[in-house]
């Protein structure tokens, strides 16, 4: 199986596991301490991720960030693979031990 780098260019893979964290919690705030990392350090990634995908995403809608149609759509794709990825890298992680 070959993958097309092209997509991949200019984004940074780590902003999938914030979108996927913010998606989770609808929260920018528990996201980040989910991540050990600020408030702003996750609004930033948000920043950048609405850039790359030309959406908001998220909205605030009372006490939590609403996802947009845009963000289930991509969630829809990205959390299968996410947890495809959790499941190899907790597997390589115990075989090295």
């Amino acid at each position: 199986m070959s993958v097309n780098e092209v997509p991949f260019s200019g984004l940074d893979l780590n902003l999938m596991l914030v979108f996927t964290l913010v998606f989770r919690e609808r929260s920018v705030s528990r996201a980040a301490h989910c991540l050990r990392v600020t408030q702003p350090a996750v609004s930033g990634s948000l920043v950048r991720l609405r850039r790359y995908f030309g959406d908001p995403l998220f909205v605030r809608g009372g006490q939590s960030m609403r996802p947009t149609a845009k963000a289930r759509e991509i969630a829809g794709l990205l959390l299968p693979a996410m947890a495809q990825i959790e499941l190899l890298l907790t597997h390589h992680k115990c075989a090295k031990n």
